[in-house]
């Protein structure tokens, strides 16, 4: 498994049964970002992996395990 395919799982399992409208202004990124991250066809950008990590409250690494 790629790094994109752990951060598109990981995702999906902290988002849970909300939409994905509500957890992408959650993150604070768009719901067309974040439907590209979740389904692993886009790579990140630091700055977009600085913006969820805040907004989550988590470290970097915890969205690659």
């Amino acid at each position: 498994m790629n790094l994109s395919e752990k951060l598109a799982r990981n995702l999906r399992t902290r988002r849970g049964q909300q939409t994905q409208d509500a957890f992408a202004r959650k993150l604070g990124i768009s719901r067309a970002t974040l439907t590209r991250l979740e389904s692993a066809s886009q790579n990140t950008t630091l700055k977009t992996l600085d913006q969820i990590t805040k907004n989550l409250r988590c470290d970097v690494g915890d969205l690659f395990k």
